[in-house]
Formats: structure tokens, sequence, C-alpha cells
């Protein structure tokens, strides 16, 4: 072998993978088409589900320190759900995609992990034992596994021949990095009388230290093929039509067109490919899930490759990636179809629309529906399939709040890759030591009851402090493989 698992594509997703590979010691190669990193910003904002794991691996303190990256307030198709902001300990961050990548190159780099670019993959083959990848220069790399993260045109979805079923694009919208003049600096979304609208986000600032907007511009007449160029006049004529006179463009830094289109492969997993990020699902880009989405299949999928390649993996710990997150993905597109319904993307001017949007926005302000859309919106209210499920309300979640528990030791555990037992009435001290190579137990001090906590940060087992071993026991094999 070459490697241990061959990375294709270096955006967020690939290169969060290409990061928990290297937490759980497996060699990787880490290759992208493009001849250099784009400095396009793409997505923009980064959810709490996604923050609390770059915490968890001591990543989040030195990303959030190369700028300036606000605190951001959440949506619903448009509809402001503020109070999410003390919902989590993490709220939203303003984070362009740009800053993602290049943060994680570098750090990559520190760590021997290099990107190797003008890499176009344009054979794969797979056997028993390994996958053989060709790329275009005629360069081969042998792996263990390969991962697709080579986004919504994926070369390795393709040469799979894997089937990508759902919604073509309907219409489509403009999106833009812009700096503006007169824009309220919490703006979001604002429509017109006559159906137009637009959305602007706050990107942090550029090197001058002025304020840059992700601005989406949508309304009747303003749907047109994604090959057509958008210019400035576009970009002004749109403002004028939902603002007025109050706000106006100062500089257009990078402008596309974007689609409606929702899809999904029907398998994650194809022997010893994986599929990830865009490569699996592609949806409407309201409130950066698909960058989210995709760095998050990449912080379940690489400690189970780990454990594969290091030959302790229980029997189908793979075939987990596809079932926890297929569903994941699956609402995702749900959600997002359901706002481009509620926002009127396409600006239709229907008044049922209309009505429906009236009613939800009403409903919207009561606190269950409020915290129940910022949960699904910020990836805090994922809930595996794992066995415990229907016995414990913990299990198949996100570890609580180790903060909060008097516990922050924890992120340093899990900083390791490596499963973490709270055990605060010392009962499983033995049970623990048959794992000792794979798992880290902390005793007495934790003001919690025992849980048995994943490297992805999910719980696993939980129980009570006088109860049975047997369960922690099954729980312990069925993630951690054989005891020592």
């Amino acid at each position: 072998m070459d490697t241990d698992v061959l990375v294709v594509g270096a955006g967020p997703t690939g290169m969060t993978l290409a990061n928990e590979l290297l937490v759980a010691g497996v060699s990787t190669v880490l290759v992208d088409k493009l001849p250099q990193r784009s400095d396009l910003s793409r997505a923009g904002g980064m959810q709490s589900r996604t923050l609390e794991a770059l915490d968890q691996r001591g990543l989040l303190e030195p990303l959030l320190a190369t700028g300036d990256h606000p605190v951001i307030d959440g949506h619903f198709a448009g509809i402001p759900l503020p109070a999410h902001l003390a919902r989590h300990r993490l709220p939203w961050r303003s984070v362009p995609q740009v800053v993602i990548e290049g943060f994680f190159e570098e750090h990559l780099a520190a760590h021997g992990i290099h990107v190797r670019r003008d890499h176009e993959l344009v054979g794969l083959a797979q056997d028993a034992d390994k996958v053989t990848a060709t790329f275009a220069h005629g360069a081969t790399v042998r792996a263990r596994y390969l991962v697709a993260a080579d986004g919504a045109h994926s070369t390795v979805r393709s040469l799979l021949r894997a089937g990508f079923p759902g919604r073509p694009g309907t219409s489509t919208v403009v999106a833009a990095d812009v700096r503006l003049s007169g824009a309220d600096p919490l703006m979001s979304h604002t429509w017109s009388d006559d159906g137009h609208w637009a959305a602007v986000f706050p990107l942090g600032t550029d090197p001058q230290g002025r304020p840059l907007r992700r601005l989406a511009l949508g309304g009747p007449g303003r749907s047109v093929p994604r090959v057509v160029p958008v210019t400035e006049e576009e970009i002004r004529d749109g403002l004028r039509m939902v603002f007025g006179s109050r706000v106006h463009l100062l500089e257009l830094r990078y402008a596309r067109r974007i689609t409606d289109a929702a899809r999904q492969v029907e398998q994650y997993r194809h022997g010893r490919v994986f599929l990830t990020g865009d490569a699996a699902h592609v949806h409407l880009p309201l409130g950066a899930q698909g960058m989210n989405t995709g760095m998050q299949d990449a912080l379940n999928l690489g400690w189970k490759l780990g454990a594969a390649v290091h030959g302790w993996a229980p029997e189908n710990l793979l075939e987990t990636y596809h079932r926890e997150r297929h569903p994941v993905g699956a609402a995702v597109l749900r959600n997002v179809q359901a706002q481009s319904l509620l926002m009127d993307w396409a600006g239709t001017r229907d008044p049922d629309v209309a009505a429906l949007r009236e009613i939800f926005t009403a409903m919207v302000q009561l606190p269950d529906v409020r915290d129940s859309l910022a949960d699904m919106l910020s990836g805090m209210a994922i809930r595996y399939p794992m066995p415990g499920t229907e016995t414990h309300p913990l299990v198949g979640r996100p570890a609580p709040d180790m903060d909060l528990l008097g516990l922050a030791r924890l992120h340093e555990l899990l900083r390791s890759g490596r499963g973490v037992l709270l055990d605060p009435a010392d009962r499983f001290a033995k049970v623990a030591a048959l794992w000792s190579d794979r798992v880290d137990r902390v005793g007495q001090g934790a003001d919690t009851e025992p849980m048995l906590i994943r490297p992805d940060g999910y719980v696993c087992w939980a129980g009570s402090p006088d109860g049975s071993t047997h369960d922690l026991e099954r729980a312990l094999g069925c993630w951690f493989g054989a005891p020592r």
C-alpha cells in the first residue's frame, strides 16, 4: 500500500477527514484536482455541533484566532431564530469556507500531511484488499480505503456509477461576496412587495478591515441559466428592487448562480470507497448546512476508518457510517426544501405561500418550536440509531456540555481520538481496563451519570452508577471491538 487512506478533495470535508485520520494515527494521502486552493468564500457559517467537534479536537480556539468571526443569528427560511444564541455553549459563527480551508491546510502541513494538488482522478479500481486510483498525469496511488470528498460533481461518484437520485434544479438565484453601504450589520432576509428578496449575512472583514457580506438575490424574472455571468449592474438592480436607495454596492468580489437541486446517493459506502459531503448530498445552500453536514460526515467516518486500519474495528463498524449519516443527510434535504418553499425562493408571490409563511412565523415565536428548529439547524438534534436509544435519552446524541458538568478535561481526552468512559462512582474500572488501549476512563469528580463516549463525541452507552456491567461490556464490544 502507498497509504492507509486516500482522500480525494481538499475542501472542508476532505481536510476535516484528513485531520481525523491524523488523530487516529493512520497514514493519509490528500489530493485535489485544483492547482491551488480556491480563494472563494462559498459557505460562510459554522454551526454549534461543528464548532463543538473542533473544540473537542483543540482546533476551535486557533481557528477563531485567524480573524474577525462574529457570532451570527440562525434562521429558518429567513425567519430569525435569535434565541439559539443562548441555546448552546457555542453559538454559530461567521467563518468563510476559504478561511477554514486555509487553516486546515496549514495545520495539516505542520503535521506532515501536504495537499497534493493538480491531481485529477481519472480511474478507480478496487478488490478485496485495496483501492487503486489513477490520475491524469499517470501517477497511481494504492490505499486500503478511498474517501470521496470531491464535491457535487464528484469524479469518484461518477467512476463508481453510483446513482444520485433526487430533484434537478428548477430555478437559480445570485450569490455574491460584496461590500455594501447602508446595510445593517445584522441584516438577514428582506422582501419587497412584488416578490423580490435579498439575504445579507456577515462574512468577517477583508485585509483592510472593511466588512464583507454574503448577498443572495432572487425574485420574479431573476432565474436565468447558471452559465450566464453575473454582472455588477444585475446586483445593483436587485438591491434597488428590495432596498430602494438605502443599500448600495461598493465592491463585487465574487458571484455565481446557485440552484435548488436536491440529490442524495443511495449508499454512502461502496466496498472500500466512501462518499462524503457534497459527493453524497447536494441541496440549496441555506444555513451553511452543506459544509457543516459534510464536515460532520468526516467526523463520523474518520475514527471508524482508523479502527479498521488498526485492526480493532468490530464487525460492521464501517457499515454504521451509512446507517448513521444517510438519514442525517436526508433530513437536511427535507428541511432545506421546506425552507425554499416558505421563503418563496422563486419569487412566485403565491398567496397560499404567503399565508403559510404568516402562520409559520407566528409559530416560531413559541419557545418549543423555536428551540426545536434551532437544535435541528445547529446539528445538536442529531440522534444516531444505536443500541440503547430505546432505554436512555442520552444514547445516540452528542455528549452533554462537559464544561457545564465540570469536566472540561473531557475535551482534552477527546483530542487523542480515543473513547472516554465517565465513571463517577469508580464502579467500572475493572471492565474499562480490558479496553484501556482504546478507551480512557474518568473516575471520581465527574458530576454526571456514567456514560461511554465515542471518539466523535457521541454517547454510545449510559447507565446508573450502581447498574450492571453487562450493558457496558456489550457497548464496549459493539463500538471498540474485542477486549485486549
